[in-house]
């Protein structure tokens, strides 16, 4: 009875996650371990995460992304993400297990936004030291970038 009131207290307040300058997978990766683990998470700053590698490599395989759909109709899926909230909700989605009550449960309590909301300012946010960038901007590309060249029609 103890571990129900401790879990209830953990899920009334959220750990707030700041994306800023932090490497997108290994972000995901800490955030699904914190939803698994029963906590509610609200990710801020989504188009601001970044993803390591070639620029122009990283569009590329985005773009080719995009070209998979359904052969006999693009209606039926697979829906591809565009915006920068639903690209990280995606990946941490592909970091639980999506199928098991489990994992929808965990994925339930995840809120992605892009900026920061009204209600989130005067939270307290966390970022994970292990995911922060360590060399300069320009070794990165941040997925507001990405979602911009595949066809974001967003706020910057």
């Amino acid at each position: 009875l103890a571990e129900q009131k401790t879990v209830q207290k953990q899920q009334k307040t959220a750990v707030v996650v700041d994306a800023t300058n932090c490497i997108a997978g290994r972000m995901c990766s800490h955030v699904s371990k914190l939803l698994l683990q029963g906590n509610r998470v609200v990710i801020v700053n989504a188009e601001k995460a970044m993803l390591s590698g070639n620029h122009y490599k990283t569009i590329e395989l985005y773009k080719e992304h995009l070209e998979i759909n359904s052969v006999t109709n693009p209606i039926h899926g697979p829906f591809h993400p565009r915006r920068p909230d639903t690209i990280l909700s995606k990946m941490v989605r592909g970091m639980v297990p999506k199928r098991k009550s489990s994992g929808m449960t965990a994925f339930k309590r995840l809120r992605v936004y892009i900026g920061v909301p009204e209600e989130m300012k005067g939270a307290k946010m966390e970022s994970f030291s292990d995911s922060k960038i360590t060399k300069p901007e320009s070794y990165y590309i941040s997925i507001g970038e990405i979602a911009k060249q595949i066809g974001w029609k967003g706020e910057q």
